[in-house]
């Protein structure tokens, strides 16, 4: 999927001459985390919500460019890339930035989450499956074998959690009851944590991101 269709134009960036006492009144009227700020059209960094309270409102941007945040990600970034963006800034909205540097516009995160619900593990019926390993001792590639050879088709799997120097790894699997796929894991030296056929889980996730979004669009 293209998500050029997704950037937004709609936010004037700040530049280094705008007024915080500005900047506080855009993020009194949005509900936005950060905003970006150019100096001649070359994209400097976002100035966080929290920051720009903490200023004085006749500063100026110039003045308070220590503490600005660089993040941003390409046009050309898949979604995954973008959402783990999002995670690691702690922000709502994604500055896009082109192969030469140029601003674009911005990302939502209620739009890049809801390509979630697009995706085949999401839309595929199947049954879900937490299995537990060492991190040393598991592959993507094992795993995707023991599925295969049962005649399943895996739809989608990720670390969903590490401690202790265990991994556990939610698969989404397909076509095919889950009591033989089970037993060759365990055959396998993998710990079930669970394994849910009839989708349970699944539903669980899609009403948690539901109510994520509803909560982004408040």
């Amino acid at each position: 999927m293209a998500l050029n269709q997704f950037i937004i134009n709609d936010l004037n960036p700040a530049s280094p001459e705008t007024l915080v006492e500005e900047l506080q009144t855009v993020f009194k009227q949005l509900t936005y985390s950060h905003v970006p700020v150019l100096k001649e059209q070359v994209y400097l960094g976002c100035l966080s919500e929290t920051d720009v309270y903490c200023f004085e409102p006749q500063q100026v941007v110039s003045e308070v460019l220590y503490a600005i945040e660089g993040f941003f990600v390409r046009d050309s970034s898949v979604w995954l890339d973008i959402l783990e963006a999002f995670a690691q800034n702690n922000s709502n909205i994604m500055p896009v930035l082109d192969a030469e540097n140029n601003y674009l516009g911005y990302y939502q995160l209620i739009d890049i989450i809801s390509l979630f619900n697009r995706t085949p593990f999401f839309s595929e019926p199947g049954g879900i499956v937490v299995i537990e390993k060492g991190h040393n001792d598991f592959s993507f590639s094992q795993i995707s074998q023991i599925v295969e050879s049962n005649n399943a088709k895996l739809l989608g799997a990720f670390i969903s959690k590490t401690e202790n120097d265990l991994s556990q790894i939610t698969l989404k699997i397909g076509n095919v009851g889950l009591s033989a796929i089970l037993r060759e894991f365990r055959r396998y030296g993998y710990t079930i944590i669970s394994g849910h056929e009839d989708d349970t889980f699944l539903r669980t996730l899609k009403e948690r991101s539901a109510y994520l979004d509803t909560y982004l669009n408040l």
